[in-house]
């Protein structure tokens, strides 16, 4: 047998060769025919991502239980006129089976084929380099040392937690880390799971880049390269990346199923496979901290997850994602020693160096049409200095955007003065708050989950 990853293999030629079962197909056949109206053979097959040869035959059992027609859909006398409809026998059963589960799309894959494909495009396989990592972060100030450390961490393909204080660049380092996993994935439009139908292909999280599928094991062995490809699957997607924030709850990590669309919704995680899954501003979710990370220790310890559908059927699927958890809190605070050691990196991100810290103003002015100056900018790190505000990397975007606010306001060109930056020094920090260390950085050295 050619070891061939599923996405890589010829169209399904029978319905045997789809791995699914007939009379699901048939009924698929009939969901799609109640929906759509009367359709010609070409058009159910581009529907269903099948090959005619395989839909015809469940149209011949369709009409044969009397449950589809023929019915002439143009004056030329051929066959290219020919389309079906259901009859009200047809209509009555294909009402019932939406009624159960109102998927009506393309053709799933089984969920043995899908675990296959993604063993064969794991994201273990991405490799990083210095002169990657320079390439994708080129023109971005960063802590080297960090940038170091996020590329080893990649290389390693656990996961990962970033930490430092809020504005330090955190979620943007991790947004970014997706440009490192070179390779397109193919994904499928949907899945099978014990006769259930689970929509996978997210236009939003699964976006098309124009290259080919990343190449599977046993590429060069057996596949049929003249023959069509299999069009269940999605080929040049973008390895994923999904970011979930403080709405994030341990619901949203289990498959769901609506009942009132009678659909399933899969879970960012799942849908993350072959690419990342970023967990921001960890300890601010609507359930515990603990109790999330206490999510993720099967996953990521072993490499795949448990899941359950709405008939009580639970199933195991491939965890293949790089998990990137953001915190302001330090990892000793959030979470015990069992799940921390099954954190290939803890990361801090601390604040911008003087250096840095000045090319990030620069940049700042440049994209807002101020003036740099020099002195006004040691002005500003005087003011860091004097009330013990460390030189985060948000501060120069927000502070130059009120420059810009009150120049417009005053319609006048934006500047940069000693007045104009005590005025936005005092909206952005409180003029009245009190001086020293902000409230934040206290907050993460106690670990303090209150008040929040």
């Amino acid at each position: 047998m050619n070891n061939v990853a599923p996405a890589e293999a010829r169209a399904p030629r029978t319905v045997d060769d789809t791995g699914l079962p007939f009379l699901f197909l048939a009924e698929l056949v009939s969901k799609v025919l109640h929906q759509r109206g009367q359709l010609r053979l070409a058009e159910l097959a581009s529907h269903l991502k099948l090959n005619m040869a395989v839909v015809d035959p469940l149209i011949a059992f369709l009409r044969a239980e009397k449950l589809c027609e023929v019915a002439r859909a143009g004056n030329s006398g051929t066959d290219a006129d020919i389309a079906f409809l259901l009859t009200e026998t047809g209509r009555q059963r294909a009402a019932a089976a939406l009624s159960r589960n109102a998927y009506a799309g393309p053709a799933p894959v089984t969920l043995a084929a899908y675990t296959a494909q993604v063993q064969a495009q794991s994201v273990a396989g991405v490799h990083v380099t210095h002169a990657h990592m320079a390439q994708v972060f080129d023109g971005i100030v960063a802590n080297p040392r960090v940038l170091a450390q996020l590329g080893a961490a990649m290389n390693s393909g656990r996961a990962l937690f970033l930490h430092g204080l809020a504005g330090s660049g955190k979620t943007f380092l991790a947004e970014r880390l997706r440009d490192l996993l070179s390779g397109a994935i193919a994904v499928p439009y949907a899945l099978m799971i014990d006769g259930e139908v689970v929509p996978f292909f997210d236009t939003v999280q699964h976006q098309l880049t124009g290259e080919p599928a990343a190449a599977g094991f046993g590429t060069d062995r057996g596949i049929d390269r003249g023959s069509a490809p299999d069009m269940r699957w999605v080929r040049g997607v973008r390895r994923p990346a999904a970011l979930a924030g403080g709405e994030l709850t341990l619901d949203m990590l289990d498959l769901r199923f609506d009942p009132h669309t009678r659909l399933y919704q899969a879970p960012p995680h799942l849908k993350s496979n072959n690419g990342i899954f970023i967990i921001d501003d960890l300890g601010r979710q609507r359930c515990s901290p603990e109790a999330l990370m206490n999510r993720w220790i099967v996953p990521m310890d072993r490499n795949v997850d448990y899941l359950t559908l709405h008939t009580g059927h639970t199933f195991q699927v491939p965890f293949d994602v790089i998990v990137v958890f953001s915190s302001n809190f330090v990892p000793h605070r959030l979470s015990d020693g069992a799940f921390l050691r099954r954190l290939g990196y803890k990361i801090e991100v601390p604040p911008a160096s003087t250096d840095e810290y000045a090319l990030l103003f620069r940049n700042a002015c440049e994209q807002a049409g101020v003036g740099f100056d020099a002195d006004v900018f040691d002005y500003l790190l005087d003011c860091h200095r004097q009330r013990n505000v460390p030189l985060l990397a948000c501060y120069p975007r927000d502070l130059v955007r009120q420059l810009r606010d009150l120049a417009r306001y005053e319609d006048r060109a934006p500047e940069l003065s000693r007045r104009t930056l005590d005025w936005a020094w005092d909206n952005y920090f409180a003029a009245d708050g009190p001086p020293g260390r902000p409230p934040e950085l206290d907050r993460r050295e106690r670990g303090s989950m209150e008040n929040l």
